[in-house]
């Protein structure tokens, strides 16, 4: 794995590349979106083609990856935020360039199904990227404002997500993870999540209980629960099972994690909610369950 590098800070006026590597595009969405950074203070730029629509992807994945790897390239992008996630972007990683990726030094910028794409970053080109608000998900002021001081590098540390302890302690580690589900999916991929020493953080949406445990018990097969710091938790979304409504998605979760031994935080403000907060993969972090904080203890960009 390649040694861990951030990508540039934005300046005043900084444009964003919009990418769309997984579903297709709704316009009148994403145009909200686009508003929002505009009313910031920055530019943005997407390609004609961006609400083509193969089936439920947004266009073929020849023209998906071809995107990503222009806002990659054009010296005139300063960062690439995704419209949305959903599913498709682990189909167009192997046409990726991990070497071009760690040279331009680009924020990227996304979660739900964009957690394939930063992992891949994390292990292939070595690069920090952000999880966090995309154009077509909603977000609530404070998360944006959130986002856009963290990628200007304006961040005051120690920066700080608040939620409740469920297990005591307090560790220091390296912030990985995102989507279960993507997660999951990654185990046996070239760019499987590495957790050893690492704080590891936890959303996902619409997926019933039994599917959640399904699915942390794929990561502790693995050995992605063996040898945490630490584990925060965000929204779990719409994780509910009519069938079964006596076993909450919030029973899994404490089954698997309580016996690990180490601090964990739940109701962290990041994933399929309004207060969708970012946080950089890769940057160092301190997890308090006293506090039930997650402490980010250095920004994910550098000032050049």
């Amino acid at each position: 794995m390649p040694r861990l590098i951030k990508p540039h800070a934005l300046a005043p006026g900084a444009r964003f590349g919009i990418a769309a590597p997984g579903f297709a595009v709704d316009r009148s969405k994403l145009e909200v979106g686009e508003a929002v950074l505009h009313h910031a203070g920055f530019q943005t730029h997407r390609r004609d083609d961006i609400f083509d629509r193969d089936g439920y992807l947004a266009g073929s994945d020849d023209r998906r990856a071809n995107e990503l790897m222009e806002l990659i390239v054009d010296p005139s992008i300063d960062a690439v935020i995704c419209a949305r996630g959903g599913y498709g972007c682990d189909r167009i990683l192997p046409r990726l360039d991990p070497d071009a990726v760690r040279t331009a030094a680009k924020p990227l910028i996304g979660f739900s199904d964009i957690t394939a794409l930063l992992l891949w970053q994390r292990r292939r080109a070595g690069l920090v990227g952000f999880h966090g608000p995309m154009l077509e998900e909603p977000a609530d002021p404070r998360a944006w404002a959130h986002l856009l001081t963290m990628l200007t590098g304006r961040l005051r540390l120690p920066a700080a997500l608040a939620g409740q302890g469920l297990c005591p302690g307090r560790a220091t580690g390296r912030i990985v993870g995102g989507s279960l589900t993507i997660l999951a999916t990654s185990i046996g991929s070239t760019w499987e999540v590495q957790t050893r020493g690492a704080i590891l953080l936890l959303e996902d949406v619409g997926e019933r209980p039994y599917r959640i445990d399904r699915m942390l018990g794929q990561l502790r097969a693995a050995g992605k629960l063996d040898r945490l710091a630490g584990v925060g938790v965000g929204a779990f979304e719409s994780c509910v099972d009519p069938k079964y409504p006596d076993t909450p998605v919030s029973a899994v979760l404490e089954d698997y994690l309580r016996p690990l031994g180490v601090p964990v935080v739940v109701g962290l403000s990041f994933g399929h909610l309004d207060s969708n907060y970012a946080w950089p993969m890769g940057a160092r972090a301190t997890i308090d369950a006293e506090k039930g904080e997650l402490q980010l203890l250095e920004r994910g960009v550098r000032r050049t």
